[in-house]
């Protein structure tokens, strides 16, 4: 083991998303005439009463379509863009170019007109810039860092199954001994020394290289799972010198002796490792492959769309009928809202046909069995009926769990959901959860687990109650015991850090934390960002990943908001923070609030009837108050 030890030295010194997803302003007066559009219900202001400009672009609309608590912005991403730093520019606006410095035009006559042309515009500044986005600046971010500047924890790489090594990873923990390359060395080759691992936060580990004891001076942080990282013998096996760092080349006169005593009976990686490593990030989607993805801009349908590129199991797919291939949505390959070309067809959902009559050269079409598959239910007995009422998951603003009703029972244990008091009346909001989804939840669900509930919109008789709005509707509650209440031992805990998708813009994955659990879902927090761009999280969704996944894919990560401004600011960004919303959170209607033409752009299909929602191996009651 130790033959690639090389006794060499040197005698030289030592060196060193129009959205809404907040409370609603207080009513407007009773004498406000009401405007109905595509089923949203507005209240048209006498004059400036009820106005609202956006502090960031400068729209003028309906106060309350506008964005936040305070409605001061009029869209998500507005929001976003002002609350970042002191300069109004946040990730997003920085991904799209410069944010705008001119004021929009006041359309003082047409506010919920304006509110669609802005976000029209936003549309089209974003596809206009695809091709040449800048990401982020990782620039003065450091994981280890962070981590050790502030004594935080990571979700070990074990919670997440989804990602390489997550099914594989072992014992590796504190102790276990590597073989890295030798920074502490001037010599004109590339050497290695033994390291032990002092910390791990994911795939990265705090390494002290043997020798040092508890002088922490040269320690340093990497990626467990990279190239130069092997298992102690590597050396000797490929004919590496192992050369003690000049630091401590002094320190002992036999330094085969001192690893001889100091590895006896020590741990190391597996001789396979970076075999398995390799393995793990192996994936069966490619490019060119079709697939069935839900519309971003309408939920209730899906469209065809061509995978572009893969990266890290995650999918830039192209919907079809793109010309320029920006219109794009990026997902995970086990995400539920990806499915195989037919699947509309064969459960009764709704379906936009492509305007493309045949595949294109060196399309084809997904192998069905490389999508996620849901459990397998029995609907022939009692079973969802329309109507029922329950608790669910608001894809459109994930921070909110909201009261909603199953619109439609379609094959295979699908169901179509919409937010009661929020939907548009011709359904195009509607959005799909298998009937085994952790996104739905009994009637009752949130109060047990104290859990603050979004009413419907408008509906007035607060504090909400089942008992009374199920009376007042006419109403049934969906029977408990047709939920799932599986629990997996997912190994989470609060203030765990990891590496997040933000599902309200699915291309940024972000650094987050942990912040509340109940049974299997998470309450995913974006460091930096205030709590009302939290996102409740399944604890197997496959839209989180262990630290240091973003570095081990090649993959952008997003740093916490406040890092380029923390220091000018002084701690400004905290005074900031906006208070949590008690009563409604509005539904994201940015889906929704479409122009009427975009509704009937393609044809859509309601098919009659002719692997998304991951099983998990544990169970427990949804009553029963669990908060680790």
């Amino acid at each position: 083991m130790f033959d690639g030890y090389d006794s060499c030295s040197e005698d030289t010194s030592s060196s060193s998303s129009s959205e809404e997803s907040e409370e609603e302003v207080a009513p407007l007066p009773s004498n406000l005439p009401i405007i109905k559009n595509n089923g949203q219900v507005y209240t048209y202001p006498d004059g400036k009463s009820g106005m609202a400009t956006c502090e960031m672009c400068g729209m003028v609309g309906v106060r309350d379509a506008f964005y936040s608590k305070t409605k001061r912005f009029c869209s998500v991403s507005c929001s976003r863009s002002y609350s970042s730093n002191s300069k109004k520019a946040s990730i997003l606006a920085r991904l799209q170019g410069k944010p705008p410095t001119k004021k929009a035009k006041v359309l003082q006559k047409q506010p919920l007109v304006a509110k669609l042309a802005a976000y029209a515009q936003y549309q089209a500044t974003l596809q206009n810039q695809a091709k040449t986005k800048a990401a982020v600046s990782m620039e003065g971010f450091s994981w280890g860092n962070y981590i050790n500047s502030n004594s935080f924890i990571a979700a070990p790489v074990t919670c997440f199954k989804h990602a390489p090594m997550g099914t594989c990873w072992g014992d590796i923990s504190e102790n276990v001994r590597v073989e890295v390359p030798n920074t502490d060395c001037s010599l004109p080759t590339k050497v290695f020394w033994i390291a032990g691992i002092v910390k791990l936060a994911g795939y990265n580990a705090l390494l002290r290289y043997e020798g040092f004891e508890n002088d922490s001076g040269l320690d340093f942080w990497c990626n467990i799972c990279g190239s130069d990282i092997h298992p102690v013998g590597w050396c000797a096996a490929s004919g590496k010198p192992l050369v003690p760092p000049r630091t401590i080349q002094h320190k002992y006169a036999n330094w085969k002796a001192f690893l001889v005593k100091r590895l006896t009976g020590a741990k190391t990686l597996p001789p396979d490792f970076s075999q398995k490593v390799s393995e793990s990030m192996q994936y069966p989607f490619k490019p060119c492959m079709r697939v069935e993805v839900v519309d971003k801009r309408h939920l209730c349908r899906t469209r065809v769309a061509v995978v572009e590129s893969v990266i890290g199991g995650r999918l830039r797919l192209v919907y079809e009928e793109s010309e320029d291939r920006t219109d794009d949505f990026w997902c995970h390959m086990h995400s539920p809202l990806i499915h195989h070309i037919g699947w509309s067809r064969s459960i009764g959902h709704r379906f936009k046909r492509s305007d493309i009559t045949k595949k294109q050269d060196g399309h084809f079409d997904t192998p069905p069995h490389l999508f996620a598959k849901v459990k397998e239910v029995d609907q022939s007995g009692e079973w969802f009926k329309e109507g029922m009422k329950l608790e669910a998951i608001d894809p459109l603003n994930l921070s909110t769990i909201c009261v909603a009703t199953i619109r439609k029972v379609l094959a295979d244990g699908f169901l179509m959901i919409g937010i009661d008091g929020s939907e548009a009346a011709d359904g195009s909001d509607w959005f799909c959860y298998h009937a085994t989804s952790p996104s739905i939840f009994p009637v009752g669900f949130c109060e047990i687990n104290m859990i603050e509930l979004t009413p419907p919109r408008g509906y007035t008789k607060l504090p909400f109650k089942w008992f009374d709005y199920l009376r007042e509707t006419g109403s049934i509650a969906a029977p408990v015991k047709l939920f799932n209440k599986d629990v997996p031992n997912h190994g989470f805990r609060v203030g765990m850090k990891l590496e997040a998708v933000d599902l309200m813009e699915p291309r940024l994955i972000c650094v987050a934390t942990v912040t509340r659990i109940i049974h299997r879902l998470l309450r995913i927090h974006f460091d930096g960002w205030e709590e009302e761009y939290d996102q409740w999280v399944d604890c197997e969704s496959p839209d989180l990943y262990p630290v240091g996944w973003c570095q081990l894919t090649g993959y952008q990560l997003q740093p916490p908001a406040s890092q380029s401004s923390r220091e000018s600011q002084s701690g400004s960004s905290k005074q900031k923070k906006k208070a949590k919303s008690q009563q409604y959170k509005g539904h994201k209607k940015m889906t929704t609030l479409q122009l009427k033409e975009e509704l009937i752009d393609g044809e859509d299909y309601n098919f009659l009837q002719g692997a998304s929602d991951q099983e998990s191996n544990g169970s427990a009651s949804f009553y029963i108050k669990q908060e680790p």
